[in-house]
């Protein structure tokens, strides 16, 4: 199993959740709202005039537990969908060493 974290642009966060919501493949996902805090270029494209004048960036980070065959199909299905996460975000993949519920 896989954990895929995405952090991107909160200005997505809305049509992202559409187009996961529509994989029925994907258990869940869970949402956090984040501030990217660090050097800011002004070439940056996820920096808006507000993101600039208040000094950081509002983000969600994006984390979902998938089965190894699926993590592909989610990757794809983001980069071909126009919910808008492409040139706003990034991500990493980390092993899930185990899971389960409390």
């Amino acid at each position: 199993m896989k954990n895929l974290t995405l952090m991107v642009h909160a200005d997505v966060e809305q049509a992202l959740a559409d187009v996961l919501r529509g994989l029925k493949f994907l258990p869940g996902f869970s949402f956090t709202r984040v501030e990217g805090h660090g050097a800011q270029d002004a070439r940056d494209p996820m920096l808006s005039a507000r993101d600039r004048v208040v000094g950081y960036t509002p983000h969600v980070r994006v984390d979902m537990v998938l089965e190894d065959k699926n993590l592909e199909q989610v990757l794809q299905t983001l980069r071909a969908t126009d919910c808008g996460v492409v040139g706003k975000g990034v991500y990493w993949i980390s092993e899930v060493q185990g899971h389960g519920r409390l």
